[in-house]
């Protein structure tokens, strides 16, 4: 993504709508369209012909924009998206219109409606979820077997799921004059980069599955596999349960979309989405013993050019990067020099000629060969590639490129 873009010179599109706006402060997030459908085409090869690859857009599509990644994975072929919850689910159908959505965590009350009215599937585990399916389709009529849920087994990470000694009062919900259809069971790995503790779930949710099975249910789909589980191949049992039951295995992949392996080893052929770029707004020079930013934590050592950038921890770009961190200008690293303010950050550009107003600065992305990832931020800082991309603030406009 080496392309160069002058974000004063074209309309913008919001993270979370369409409306466009005109965008003059120096601070942008490109989202190529190209490495996006890479990763989708590179994890479908993964999946296989026989699974279902279902993308997660959740969290403002992992902070790149959830309308702009939806509608070229749709583009693209995509069926089925994930997100957060109903009102993340019901934005997302004016974008997809035919798309399945499934909302991940579950549903609150007043949302029965929702669902129905704008066709979103749920994840469930909790008797309340039922209930509060059932009473929208007495009021809204939807009939039997109309309503498709995604049931979650909880086998081992204590989060959502059924836990299994109470599957059983749960599936006296589903029969033939209930609303509700079993359309998937799923489960989410806790540890999916360890081998025995995922076995171990493995088992427990074998053992859903046959509870299941045993009352006459059929799920279209088994879905227990996320980018992790992909990109390892680190479940292939559940192919073989699947296959038994007359299921589809469904794989829910986030974060690998996005061009970023979630255990930080080497993501092969993913290439990261999205770059965070801002320019150069104003420089100085300082002589030596010089103190620069909040506290006078940088004191210059000898006479030392400063760069400012426009942007600072409300844009999302993590404080513990004070002092620790470095951006790219003009192809070179550029430490950053004193505090993180909440607009603005300096760095030091000392050792970069021909540094001038204007010039483009990478926080994440590429220039001459050169990069600094979101996972490389994220061990700086530690914390996750996750939470540096879905930290980018709504304020730093998403751009869609190429």
């Amino acid at each position: 993504m080496s392309r160069s873009l002058d974000p004063a010179s074209h309309a913008l599109l919001r993270p979370n709508g369409p409306e466009p706006m005109t965008h003059t402060r120096p601070v942008w997030a490109e989202i190529s369209r190209s490495r996006l459908l890479h990763n989708y085409r590179h994890l479908q090869r993964l999946a296989g012909p026989a699974a279902e690859l279902l993308a997660v857009v959740k969290a403002d599509a992992y902070g790149h924009g959830r309308t702009g990644c939806a509608r070229s994975l749709v583009g693209e072929g995509a069926r089925w998206f994930g997100v957060t919850s109903v009102e993340e689910a019901t934005a997302l159908r004016g974008v997809c219109p035919d798309a399945n959505i499934l909302a991940m965590s579950g549903l609150w009350i007043g949302e029965g409606e929702a669902v129905l009215d704008h066709r979103v599937t749920p994840v469930v585990w909790d008797p309340m979820h039922l209930e509060l399916l059932m009473a929208a389709d007495v009021r809204r009529g939807a009939g039997p077997g109309q309503i498709p849920v995604h049931l979650e087994i909880d086998t081992g990470m204590s989060r959502q799921g059924v836990q299994l000694k109470n599957l059983a009062s749960l599936l006296d919900r589903f029969g033939s004059a209930s609303p509700l259809r079993l359309e998937a069971v799923m489960t989410h790995f806790h540890s999916p980069e360890r081998a025995a503790p995922t076995a171990e779930q493995m088992k427990c949710f074998a053992a859903a599955v046959e509870t299941i099975a045993g009352r006459g249910l059929r799920p279209i789909y088994l879905s227990a596999g996320s980018s992790a589980d992909l990109l390892d191949q680190s479940t292939v049992e559940l192919a073989a349960l699947a296959e038994k039951h007359g299921a589809r295995r469904m794989f829910r992949s986030g974060l690998a979309l996005y061009g970023y392996s979630p255990q930080s080893a080497d993501p092969g052929s993913l290439e990261p989405v999205l770059a965070w770029k801002s320019r150069v707004t104003s420089l100085r020079a300082i002589d030596a013993g010089t103190t620069a930013g909040y506290g006078a934590t940088f004191q210059a050592q000898r006479p030392t050019r400063l760069a400012l950038l426009p942007v600072g921890y409300a844009d999302g770009l993590d404080r513990g990067l004070s002092n620790r961190g470095c951006v790219l200008v003009r192809g070179q690293r550029a430490p950053i020099a004193g505090r993180i303010s909440m607009d603005q950050t300096m760095v030091d550009v000392t050792d970069i000629p021909g540094v001038t107003v204007g010039d483009e600065v990478a926080l994440i992305g590429e220039q001459h060969g050169e990069r600094i990832t979101a996972a490389g931020v994220a061990q700086l800082t530690g914390t996750i590639a996750y939470e540096v991309l879905c930290g980018i603030a709504a304020r730093v406009p998403r751009v869609m490129v190429d």
